[in-house]
């Protein structure tokens, strides 16, 4: 089985994916330890990402599903995949994937990031994600603005709905 959790900055991709492979006793994968020094440090610099920059990744990403896949290893990702294009990159050939939406607000979302310590993404860049943000139409959305428990107890249950253990 292989998840991705996708949305802007500060839907809890990390959080709800770490909660959701253990659920699903799956290996967990964050998109973010698979940037380039080049990104993280254009990132840091308050520069959103175009998409050169995200090309290699995306395919880096893809790559990690396949050999998940190749493996018959189950696996949850945490990626923002904001673009109907980035999608089609990094799920490329995977055509048994589940994609989740990980929807929020602006202002919760930006409430969330002002909390957060020790991450390369500033708030300052949440408004260049949500003009990126081509929202999925064949997905699991789940709204976030109750706890990532709950958001997990939901993505379990669409999952299970559709057939997939």
């Amino acid at each position: 089985m292989i998840v991705v959790l996708m949305g802007v900055s500060g839907a809890g991709k990390t959080t709800i994916g770490k909660l959701l492979a253990g659920r699903l006793g799956a290996h967990f994968l964050d998109a973010d330890d698979f940037h380039p020094q080049a990104n993280v440090a254009k990132m840091r610099a308050g520069q959103p990402l175009d998409d050169a920059d995200r090309a290699p990744w995306l395919d880096r990403l893809n790559e990690a599903l396949r050999r998940y896949r190749d493996r018959a290893e189950s696996v949850v990702l945490a990626c923002s995949a904001l673009k109907r294009s980035y999608r089609r990159r990094l799920l490329a050939g995977l055509p048994e994937a589940q994609l989740v939406y990980l929807r929020g607000g602006k202002a919760l979302l930006a409430a969330r990031l002002a909390q957060r310590e020790g991450h390369f993404m500033p708030p300052a860049l949440l408004d260049s994600q949500f003009a990126a943000l081509e929202e999925p139409c064949r997905a699991i959305t789940v709204d976030v603005d109750g706890t990532p428990e709950g958001a997990t107890e939901r993505i379990c249950a669409a999952l299970k709905r559709k057939g997939t253990p």
